[in-house]
């Protein structure tokens, strides 16, 4: 890995020909506003943020937007991924005909990866489409939620069923803002970093096993470093299939899992890296069961998910025949098929609804935390 002793402000750009954008990371970046203000298409913007964010950054951001003449509202959303739906979407929706806004008005979220992804749904439907911009203020939602343009919000009955395809003009990640950060929702942000180790780049995940100690305590240029090459990873494989029609499923590792497990739960009782997290070493579990790993990936896998402070099984309420039936509503079921992501060595993910439904159920009645 480079060396990560110097933390200088890093931008890394999503290829993606006209909706091509950057991604900048370093300290200090809320103090830098052309960052942002640059990519404000028009003359008005609308901030969207929630009740923890919002009395820590959000006069920040509209001292800037003041400064550089941009007319300006706001929305400010409880916190929560229980709020993550059609409602907090429409609040939004309101207010901005409330206040008259046009298709040039730019949404800015300034938030975690629930406020992110509400506002992007926002943008993407309101007058068929309007520019919005990432300010995300969580470790999950800098290395993965902000990036890639996935936006929506969730069903009843699964998570992230409603959404749509909708670029940022610009992702701002200012490791600064992980200084208010609660450990709890580090730790959920971190089973994202130790995911792109596990997806794609063995050496990384090695490098997370040598520094996650200094990771956890914050160390900016260790995270600074984590932030920059979780995001390269993910703005290859979105440049490569923005819309998941192939390689960008890999991205995908534990979700299928984790999503169950959120749904099941209650959103926002379990955090979304935390459900990831117990998901990935169930894919880890299930690839070995069929031969296809050296069990030494799913033992190195719980062990450093332990190092982040991550669960490593599932809720241990949860029955086998619940975990299938939510997952059979599961975005990435083909033909009534539940496709997982499943591992063929450590750092090399693949896509496959060819496995043994048998030993399927055995990983979901095994992989379960002690009561």
């Amino acid at each position: 890995m480079p060396d990560s002793s110097t933390n200088p402000i890093q931008t890394l750009q999503v290829d993606l020909g006209e909706r091509s954008y950057p991604i900048h990371i370093g300290s200090g970046l809320l103090d830098q506003p052309e960052r942002f203000t640059d990519h404000i298409a028009g003359s008005s913007a609308l901030v969207v943020s929630n009740t923890t964010v919002a009395p820590l950054y959000l006069n920040r951001v509209l001292t800037h937007l003041d400064q550089a003449g941009i007319r300006h509202d706001q929305v400010i959303l409880e916190d929560g991924e229980e709020y993550k739906t059609l409602a907090a979407v429409e609040s939004i929706i309101d207010r901005l005909i409330e206040q008259r806004h046009d298709r040039k008005t730019t949404l800015i979220a300034l938030g975690g990866g629930v406020v992110g992804d509400i506002t992007g749904f926002a943008a993407a439907i309101y007058q068929r489409g309007v520019p919005f911009i990432q300010i995300p203020t969580t470790l999950l939602s800098q290395v993965d939620s902000s990036v890639g343009g996935k936006t929506g919000v969730n069903h009843p009955s699964g998570k992230n069923m409603i959404g749509a395809f909708h670029q940022p003009r610009c992702v701002i990640a200012d490791t600064d803002t992980l200084d208010s950060l609660p450990q709890r929702e580090l730790s959920a942000g971190m089973a994202e970093v130790i995911k792109y180790g596990l997806i794609h780049d063995a050496e990384f995940f090695s490098w997370l096993e040598r520094e996650m100690e200094g990771l956890m305590r914050r160390d900016k240029a260790l995270l600074a470093e984590a932030i920059r090459v979780s995001c390269e990873t993910k703005a290859a494989v979105v440049a490569a299939d923005e819309r998941e029609a192939g390689l960008r499923a890999i991205l995908n590792l534990g979700h299928t899992f984790g999503h169950a497990i959120e749904s099941a739960m209650g959103y926002g009782n379990w955090l979304h890296g935390e459900a990831v997290a117990a998901g990935m070493v169930m894919a880890a579990d299930l690839s070995e069961r069929h031969g296809w790993i050296d069990p030494s990936v799913r033992q190195r896998s719980i062990e450093l998910l332990n190092k982040a402070r991550l669960p490593t099984g599932a809720p241990a309420g949860m029955s086998v025949e619940q975990f299938l039936d939510i997952m059979a509503i599961d975005k990435k079921v083909d033909a009534g098929v539940i496709k997982l992501v499943l591992f063929k060595s450590l750092g090399e993910a693949f896509v496959s609804d060819d496995y043994n439904p048998q030993l399927l159920r055995e990983t979901l009645g095994n992989n379960r935390l002690e009561t």
